[in-house]
């Protein structure tokens, strides 16, 4: 897999990777790291001496915390230093950067319910120095209790560190696109994009509070030390203007660059759009792997809109890249070979052509046909990502399979659920002839459904209809793919059974029933979503269960498994770049519209999903772009034309 190249590296690696190289380009100190864990680590451990070295003297350690997705490894971190190592909160003081308003601080979205989850209910810190911005106070006491948390901030001498996510928009805590840079905390209208990324916690944008109380600008830039935090592709933009851009109050991240002692740690994702990520060459001499000639070349190309056997010499050493001329020869030469690396992704068989000499192809000939497993975090994700391939290994003969990972039953609207509960009713009263126990039942669900809150816990039965619900559709897309009923495998891993947004840690339990299905299986194709860059959602659980299942099959020398290829494909938001693409499968025009259909078997998704992120688009639209964007890519690098591609690439475990 191309990531393979990248190596994880300490934060001091890290850093001399920004004085020596990225200073004409970064404008704030940059770690990078290969995943959120190790970065979380990082962090965890800085925070854990400086509370430490304060109680050596006697003194405070006053911490700013933040909230949301991208903390909450650093706070298990420090549960586990408090329990392991004895690391004492007896003299940490802390202060919140936010809350939602209107909030009660037992709502299910709260924040103070959140920060006593995921770290002041394990650990010995005393309540009286927690300090979260108040969701209940009223309206015309809001400015004086705002001023009040400016100066209790003061009145201990200030922070000694503050913690920061950062949101799609450029936000820190919740000061929006506008806010100065002199702000203190304040009642504030939220932006519609920073709803639209929390209404999965509220299930739905119209659950969500409209304004919030925040720490301002100001306040978060008095900080003696400050460190943000971002995670996966999804704020590699945002991450790029916040430390390579001009300062702008559009962008309030911007105004770090003003601070004396920040600091950004960020995964791989997260840095893949900072010019040292990107484009290596154009910050200093770099060593040529395979892999960056690849993307150099196709980068260029698309830079000056040329397909890439019309490179010259002279387009190379104009964009920085003259060493790689000297190393590879003419550019002719180098362009031929990169068009042919590329042109042996492209392939109609995605299970392997039978009989052919498959030396250059992404794909092994032999077996055939072949065992495919595809393993599908939610009963969609098989048909959206890669509806079109599934069509073409069951037509080529092949023996496919398709694992449903988690059940999806968050992701159905109660309307659903009572539509189906209509429907069996009237069935039951029928043929059933049970009309008492039936209304029964029936009464009692729609009565919890009528006064429901936002985000409350459904009823195991109602957690159990919307399973089946979801169920019932993968079923459906299965047959209309041509896959067995008897291949269709719902795992219900133990991690997604919460009925909440929030899921539990992967357990042995998931990794139990993986490993029960690969044996069952015993697959010479595994096909799994690859949504590296989402540390915490629910694609990244399933993965990470993947992985640890063939990691033990490995180590056990499972003799099947030496002869299985795992391919990674990726969600309705975003997919492979093209220099990463090892499997490229043309999609013509009659099977994107098998592989529409297929997607509308998922009724209960279509229209509108319960959680549809910041894309408006119907998952089938989205899926569709996605796949036509990659074959003109392909085009535009100089490759046939196609309708459509499905891309995927290889994992070697």
């Amino acid at each position: 897999m191309a990531n393979t190249d990248f190596k994880s590296h300490s934060q001091k690696d890290a850093l001399k990777l920004y004085t020596e190289q990225s200073k004409k380009f970064e404008k704030i100190p940059t770690s990078i790291f290969q995943d959120s864990v190790s970065a979380s680590q990082m962090v965890a451990q800085e925070m854990a001496t400086l509370i430490r070295n304060k109680a050596s003297k006697g003194e405070y350690a006053v911490i700013g915390l933040a909230t949301g997705s991208t903390p909450t490894k650093v706070y298990d971190l420090l549960v586990k230093i408090h329990q392991e190592e004895g690391l004492s909160f007896q003299n940490v003081i802390t202060f919140n950067l936010d809350e939602y308003y209107p909030m009660p601080p037992e709502s299910l979205q709260s924040y103070v319910r959140f920060m006593n989850e995921h770290l002041f209910d394990h650990i010995d810190i005393d309540p009286k120095n927690v300090h979260i911005p108040d969701g209940t106070v009223a309206p015309d006491q809001v400015a004086a209790y705002c001023n009040a948390y400016e100066a209790n901030i003061e009145k201990v001498g200030g922070l000694d560190l503050q913690i920061l996510g950062i949101g799609r928009t450029g936000h820190i805590g919740f000061n929006e696109p506008g806010s100065s840079n002199k702000s203190k905390t304040r009642l504030i209208n939220l932006d519609s994009t920073t709803r639209t990324d929390a209404a999965s916690d509220f299930f739905g944008e119209e659950n969500v509070p409209h304004k919030a109380i925040t720490m301002g600008v100001g306040t978060i830039m008095k900080a003696k030390r400050i460190i943000l935090m971002a995670w996966g592709e999804g704020k590699s933009k945002v991450v790029k203007e916040s430390i390579e851009g001009e300062i702008r109050d559009s962008i309030p991240a911007t105004f770090l660059q003003e601070h004396p002692n920040t600091a950004f740690f960020i995964d791989r994702a997260a840095a893949a759009e900072l010019t040292r990520e990107k484009t290596p060459w154009l910050v200093d001499s770099c060593t040529w792997t395979k892999a960056l000639r690849k993307r150099a070349v196709i980068w260029l190309s698309q830079k000056l809109e040329k397909v890439i056997l019309k490179l010259t010499n002279e387009d190379y050493n104009e964009y920085g890249m003259s060493d790689l001329m000297v190393e590879q020869g003419p550019a002719e030469d180098l362009n031929v070979e990169i068009f042919n690396e590329i042109q042996h992704t492209i392939t109609g068989w995605p299970g392997g052509k039978p009989n052919v000499d498959d030396s250059q192809r992404p794909e092994r000939a032999k077996p055939y046909p072949k065992r495919v497993l595809i393993f599908s975090p939610h009963p969609d994700d098989d048909v959206i990502s890669m509806g079109g391939t599934l069509l073409r290994l069951v037509q080529q003969g092949h023996e496919v399979h398709v694992a449903y990972q988690t059940s999806g039953n968050i992701a159905v609207f109660d309307d659903d659920a009572l539509r189906f509960l209509d429907f069996t009713l009237d069935f039951n009263q029928q043929y059933v002839k049970d009309e008492e126990k039936t209304a029964t039942i029936f009464n009692e669900i729609k009565g919890f459904i009528a006064n429901k809150a936002p985000g409350e816990v459904d009823l195991p039965e109602i957690q159990n209809i919307k399973a089946l619900i979801r169920r019932g559709e993968a079923k459906a897309a299965c047959r209309y793919c041509g896959v067995k009923n008897e291949h269709a495998y719902f795992m219900d891993m133990p991690f997604y059974e919460t009925g909440k947004v929030k899921k539990k840690p992967l357990s042995e339990a998931d990794i139990k029933v993986t490993i029960d299905l690969l044996e069952k299986i015993q697959p010479h194709q595994i096909y799994a979503a690859g949504d590296l860059s989402d540390p915490h959602g629910t694609h990244r659980v399933c993965l990470n269960a993947v992985f640890t299942a063939l990691e033990r099959l490995k180590k056990a020398n499972t003799p099947w498994l030496k002869d299985t290829y795992l391919w990674l494909y990726r969600g309705a938001w975003q997919e492979w770049d093209v220099s990463e693409i090892e499997m490229a499968v043309p999609i013509g025009p009659k099977e994107l519209l098998k592989k529409r259909r297929a997607i509308f078997k998922h009724q209960s998704q279509k229209d509108r999903a319960m959680f549809p992120g910041s894309d408006s688009r119907e998952f089938w639209q989205r899926a569709e772009d996605r796949n036509r964007a990659t074959a003109k890519t392909y085009d535009e690098l100089g490759f046939a034309e196609y309708e459509a591609i499905e891309a995927f690439v290889r994992w070697h475990f």
